[in-house]
């Protein structure tokens, strides 16, 4: 039971006293909202070259495998971040972390654009993503301490429309600002547009104004020994993969494999997303009617399907129906994965747990995936590598669904 395991991991004696405000406490709208803003230019500044691929390719002059590498740099320094915010959210409250996070992940993006090589952009890339790894274990312990737990769900779920509105708007923003800039004035753009949101969160944010505690050893001994951690390795891996990973390459498949129009392609990669933003509402709902592991095993279960076929039945016609329906089912993935997250583990150690867990996530599904896939299509094609990645999702179903046997509140 997870209620159990929450108990176990934050004993009363332990210090970490649940919230217990009146019925009357009204749901932190607004402050949720500037943290979701926040996720939003965070994520947009870590895919934003998905779109901009095709014009980085002609530019400067590299093939697929080193156009998806681009996004392992990106992931490396996402996993460097993700193992010491621990340790710096420690020695800093979690407000100041995301402040300094878009802070200095917009100064990076800024830096990555005036980059003349393609050795300063990967190095720029793996700076990148180590401040924005520092983000998401702070923005977590920001959330559940504004809102009362039977709200953390609701929190979680708002939060999680700032990846997907970015899956929505980066490939319309992108096009746009090709119009008029180029590729490297885009990515200037947005960096700047970060430094500015950083700014005022610096200014007017609220909450998390708590520190979080070092990562110490039994703890994480404690964290990897749990079945339930590697149950949220695997779906947060299959989670990050299936939307950063895919969604770093579409517009590739799509320009090269299917020989759509750039501006196209981006306009229905866009839209595509749309599906995901209003099924993401229902995902709080069913985790509650079904419970998080027939959730989770649905979502995961329908996502790994939806990609293989997004392979295996292409057509102008078949094609954008199923990158709706998968983009609608992985969107629906990580509320319920941080919702039991969030339970499993308190608030003093809820940062390390989701920094191991996306460690790993990260580095596979948003960081050797998409090189992966990059490789795969110089030698064979897009297609097969989408149907090889959805056939082993699916196959490793069973075994997710019995490591979850316990993940029921």
């Amino acid at each position: 039971m997870v209620l159990q395991e929450y108990r176990r991991w934050n004993p009363p004696e332990r210090g970490d006293l649940p919230r217990m405000p009146g019925r009357n406490e009204s749901f932190p709208w607004l402050p949720v909202i500037f943290v979701t803003a926040i996720f939003y230019l965070n994520f947009t500044s870590r895919v934003i070259l998905a779109p901009l691929l095709p014009v980085i390719e002609q530019d400067l002059g590299i093939g697929h495998g080193e156009a998806g590498s681009l996004f392992l740099y990106i992931a490396l320094g996402t996993g460097a971040g993700l193992l010491l915010s621990g340790f710096v959210s420690s020695r800093m409250t979690h407000r100041m972390i995301i402040t300094l996070t878009i802070l200095l992940v917009g100064i990076t993006l800024m830096a990555v654009s005036f980059s003349r090589s393609l050795g300063l952009m990967r190095g720029g890339l793996v700076l990148m993503g180590g401040f924005a790894g520092f983000y998401v274990p702070s923005a977590i312990a920001t959330l559940t301490g504004l809102a009362r737990q039977e709200h953390w769900g609701r929190a979680l779920a708002i939060h999680e429309l700032g990846p997907n509105l970015g899956f929505i708007t980066v490939p319309l923003l992108a096009e746009a600002l090709l119009r008029f800039f180029t590729w490297r004035g885009s990515l200037a753009l947005i960096g700047g547009a970060a430094v500015l949101l950083g700014v005022l969160f610096l200014i007017r944010g609220k909450g998390g104004r708590h520190k979080g505690e070092a990562p110490r050893f039994q703890f994480m001994r404690r964290i990897v020994k749990t079945p339930s951690y590697w149950v949220m390795i695997s779906l947060f891996t299959v989670s990050i993969g299936s939307s950063v990973g895919i969604y770093s390459m579409i517009p590739l498949f799509l320009v090269n494999e299917m020989n759509m129009d750039r501006t196209w392609a981006n306009g229905l990669i866009g839209f595509s997303r749309v599906f995901g933003i209003l099924v993401l509402f229902l995902s709080g709902f069913i985790t509650e009617r079904f419970g998080p592991k027939n959730a989770m095993g649905f979502f995961l279960s329908s996502t790994a399907g939806f990609t293989l076929l997004l392979g295996a039945l292409r057509g102008p016609a078949m094609t954008p129906v199923l990158m709706f329906l998968q983009a609608a089912s992985v969107a629906c993935l990580f509320p319920v994965g941080f919702t039991v997250l969030s339970l499993l583990f308190p608030l003093q150690v809820r940062g390390t747990a989701v920094s191991l867990v996306m460690l790993v996530a990260s580095l596979l599904g948003g960081g050797l995936l998409p090189s992966a896939i990059g490789h795969w299509a110089e030698a064979f094609s897009f297609s097969s590598a989408f149907i090889f990645f959805g056939a082993l999702c699916l196959a490793l179903l069973p075994l997710f669904l019995r490591a979850g046997k316990g993940l029921e509140v």
